[in-house]
């Protein structure tokens, strides 16, 4: 397969791809022409990859969850103490998420948004830097 036909059936831009090759995460045979060639075990490495980062795992955890993939002696521990630190990155950011909604909602609620001057967003925003 050319990369078009690679990137339309993974589900991922050419770019992509590309970059993924240039950071050594496939590593595609290149024909006579110079082009690469993909097989299906290229596609098969693609739709992982694109899996995992479609769930947020850094490409670090990318490379370490293909590898581990790719080992038949893996322990599955391994990878799910991987996918639990993922977890609670997730978590917390939620969490900040939840408490950045809750305070924007409050200044929201504050400001009368009218044709007065004064507005609690920009006082609150102004006050970032005080301790």
């Amino acid at each position: 397969m050319n990369i078009g036909e690679v990137a339309e059936r993974a589900g991922l831009p050419a770019k992509t791809i590309r970059y993924y090759e240039d950071i050594g995460l496939i590593c595609p045979q290149r024909g006579a022409n110079g082009y690469r060639a993909f097989g299906e075990t290229d596609l098969h490495k693609l739709a992982f990859l694109g899996r995992a980062r479609a769930l947020g795992f850094s490409i670090e955890d990318c490379r370490t969850l293909l590898a581990l993939y790719q080992d038949d002696s893996r322990e599955s521990a391994q990878v799910k103490a991987l996918a639990q630190q993922h977890l609670a990155e997730i978590d917390e950011k939620i969490s900040q998420l939840e408490s950045m909604r809750g305070t924007l909602s409050e200044l929201v609620t504050a400001c009368h948004g009218d044709t007065r001057p004064d507005c609690p967003i920009l006082a609150d925003l102004s006050r970032a830097g005080e301790p």
